[in-house]
């Protein structure tokens, strides 16, 4: 959730705009809180109008307690834990952090080739010459039996 969105669910809890809070359950998540005051609202995600979901009902209410709103009723009528959200699961982000940190590992060793390169003091060699040295090779090669 945004801190722009967090200061004002804080500004309306201090100010007594919320008066009482129930977190209600949908498929995997919790998602929506209905205030006494009969507007439903949402949380949502820091870059979008999303809903953000909550896997656990303790993230929600532990975020919840830290704008200020520390009673708050859970309605899990429609809540079913077996439903989890696919892109939210731990198991997607190990995924997802092992993916981001196999890339910066190669994108470290292919940088430290290239500097190794480029601080090699052996003289450069012209690109045909090492074209017409592959080109050599390539003909030496054994021709493969033609049936």
């Amino acid at each position: 959730m945004s801190d722009r969105l967090l200061e004002q669910l804080r500004a309306a809890a201090s100010a007594g705009g919320v008066t009482g809070v129930t977190l209600k359950g949908q498929g995997g998540g919790f998602v929506e809180i209905a205030t006494r005051s009969g507007q439903d609202a949402f949380l949502v995600k820091a870059r979008s109008t999303e809903p953000r979901r909550f896997g656990n009902p303790t993230s929600a209410l532990m975020l919840l307690r830290e704008v200020g709103i520390a009673v708050a009723q859970l309605d899990a009528t429609h809540w079913n834990p077996d439903q989890k959200d696919m892109t939210r699961s731990r198991q997607s982000r190990a995924e997802a952090m092992r993916g981001a940190h196999e890339a910066a590992a190669y994108n470290q060793r292919l940088a430290g080739e290239i500097q190794a390169s480029i601080d090699d003091p052996r003289p450069s060699i012209p690109h045909d010459e090492v074209m017409a040295e592959m080109d050599a090779d390539i003909a030496a090669l054994p021709k493969k039996k033609r049936a």
